[in-house]
């Protein structure tokens, strides 16, 4: 059975090559593709090898019959093309970051109305899946931690969508138990990070890095820092991203994190 692909984000520094892999996998189809910035061109005129015609917004690519919904836009964008295609019935992939987790609630609640499934991942890398998987597992023996999200000095959203998915999963765990309450500061309350479901989050945005965090744990006299960093190629997040499509349809309601598909 040939699985029938929409992209949104057709352009875009992981969407392109999202879509390269679609055209390619003997299993898929790309039969739809957005970009505001390239709208009625061709991909083959964008350096892909197919004829599609790019469409402008999601509810003119969704005209055409798919079966999964691909978004790699923007984060300003990415919940009402969401929230759009799942209101069509269509299965969803989400690999854009800005998503809180009230949006995830709203998100989880429609989905389970329509019917359909959605993967959302912060980050589709399979090492950054194990990496979370790891924190997770570490969470379980050690009861206190901190983490540090890299991103490029023009990254919009903080912190990273692969670490709001992290923090909000480790308080799944077990909480967080801190020396001193974050209230308790003396001075700028702020410099202990955004608290994310207990856990201090402390967002560097700078030239010199793409993406990257690290989960620290404490113990007296010991510590373990459980680190994954990516590169300046959208390549790592490919593979991930095809597994989401071809599960996609054995999911209902909202499954989030590359790591629940892997484990």
């Amino acid at each position: 059975m040939t699985i029938r692909v929409s992209l949104a984000g057709v352009t875009g520094w992981t969407g392109k090559l999202v879509a390269e892999s679609v055209i390619a996998a003997p299993d898929m189809e790309l039969v739809s593709c957005v970009s505001r910035s390239a709208q009625g061109k061709t991909l083959s005129s964008l350096g892909l090898a197919s004829d599609l015609v790019v469409s402008g917004s999601v509810a003119e690519a969704l005209k055409t019959k798919c079966d999964v919904f691909v978004d790699f836009t923007s984060a300003d964008a990415v919940k009402e093309h969401v929230l759009y295609a799942i209101g069509q019935g269509v299965s969803t992939i989400v690999g854009s970051s800005g998503l809180s987790a009230t949006d995830f609630d709203e998100i989880q609640t429609l989905a389970l109305d329509k019917g359909v499934g959605v993967i959302a991942c912060g980050n589709f890398s399979i090492t950054a899946a194990l990496a979370k998987h790891f924190s997770l597992l570490a969470a379980k023996y050690l009861p206190s931690w901190e983490i540090i999200d890299y991103a490029s000095a023009t990254k919009i959203d903080a912190p990273s969508g692969t670490v709001r998915e992290l923090a909000e999963c480790m308080e799944e765990v077990r909480q967080n138990k801190l020396a001193r309450p974050v209230s308790e500061t003396v001075g700028e309350v702020t410099a202990r990070g955004a608290q994310i479901k207990g856990t201090p989050v402390h967002s560097v945005r700078l030239p010199g890095y793409v993406i990257a965090f690290e989960t620290v744990f404490g113990l007296p006299d010991e510590r373990l820092t459980l680190r994954h960093d990516a590169g300046t190629s959208a390549r790592p997040y490919v593979d991930g991203t095809l597994l989401a499509i071809r599960q996609c349809a054995q999911v209902k309601g909202l499954v989030r994190g590359l790591d629940k598909l892997l484990f």
